[in-house]
């Protein structure tokens, strides 16, 4: 299970309070944090650097922007070829050889739907086929 990170006002609450003079003990066990949540904002806040949360760690994708723009040409030039064509592709491009899976999520993150013979982007799809489009 993934966390999502405290809000920005949440944790400005928190630097408040340990400013007005509350413990940072105290302070995490009220808003329900961590000690070093607590002690980490206030450090932040004395420093003048933002509460935002910052980029979340974890692995960098295998394919970079260069993958991503040669998935989406291939999205166009050959709509009807499959996960695993793709990712050969990519293998035979790049170097790089990634999941069916993979290419699935990559395809919805570029934001591409199937729509019968074609791949469209999903914002495309939400009515412009109705009104004739």
């Amino acid at each position: 299970m993934k966390m999502k990170a405290y809000s920005v006002d949440l944790r400005e609450k928190i630097v408040a309070a340990v400013g007005h003079g509350m413990s940072k003990a105290q302070t995490a066990r009220t808003f329900g944090v961590g000690a070093t949540s607590v002690k980490r904002y206030v450090k932040l806040a004395k420093e003048g650097k933002p509460l935002s949360p910052g980029k979340a760690s974890g692995r960098k994708g295998k394919l970079g922007g260069s993958g991503m723009k040669l998935l989406e040409e291939d999205l166009h030039d050959r709509p009807a070829v499959t996960y695993e064509k793709r990712a050969d592709l990519l293998c035979e491009l790049l170097g790089v050889r990634v999941s069916k899976a993979t290419i699935c999520r990559m395809v919805g993150r570029l934001g591409y739907t199937r729509k019968k013979d074609r791949w469209v982007l999903q914002k495309e799809t939400n009515g412009s086929e109705r009104l004739g489009g």
